[in-house]
């Protein structure tokens, strides 16, 4: 084996889209029509806070904050971020933020979702956006332990990883 060829599968590795899902189920289905026009990889974390249950105020509860999350091209570049709202935030300055159509869960991680689009911003990539899939997702479920009166408002920060595709108009 020549001293390049392990560059060259470095480069053959580093160039490979995303890990895809091997089946994206009926419920998260993009309407007909949608081309799909950015996949990106999220690598960051799901941030939780510790409150009380509406339901019972002596009880508390893991409730999501926000995601915190670096998004990235299927070359590794940093391309964008991913926060609350929730918010997805090109570096060429568009954002779309979305809203949750349908969730599918998946065992030991969070689940898989369908959002749509409910306001963007700018002109680049994310000003056509009509939605989002989150699929492949890996990590970032609420702690099991650790939330009670004595813990009230702190937080919790689980990594996770994603794919998020979005579809839209060009």
């Amino acid at each position: 084996m020549s001293r390049l060829t392990p560059l060259f599968l470095l480069a053959a590795c580093a160039s490979a889209p995303p890990p895809r899902a091997a089946t994206v189920p009926d419920n998260l289905r993009v309407p007909d029509g949608q081309p799909l026009l950015l996949r990106a990889a999220a690598r960051g974390a799901q941030i939780y806070t510790c409150k009380a249950k509406a339901a019972d105020p002596a009880a508390f509860e893991w409730v999501l904050k926000a995601p915190e999350a670096d998004l990235f091209d299927a070359g590794g570049a940093k391309i964008g971020r991913h926060y609350g709202g929730p918010t997805w935030e090109s570096a060429d300055g568009s954002r779309v933020a979305g809203e949750v159509m349908q969730r599918s869960p998946a065992p030991g991680t969070i689940p898989r979702l369908l959002l749509r689009a409910k306001a963007n911003e700018g002109t680049g990539v994310f000003a056509g956006v009509k939605y989002i899939q989150r699929l492949d997702t890996q990590g970032g479920v609420a702690p099991a332990a650790g939330c009670d009166a004595a813990h009230a408002d702190a937080e919790a920060r689980v990594e996770y990883t994603a794919n998020y595709d979005f579809f839209g108009s060009r």
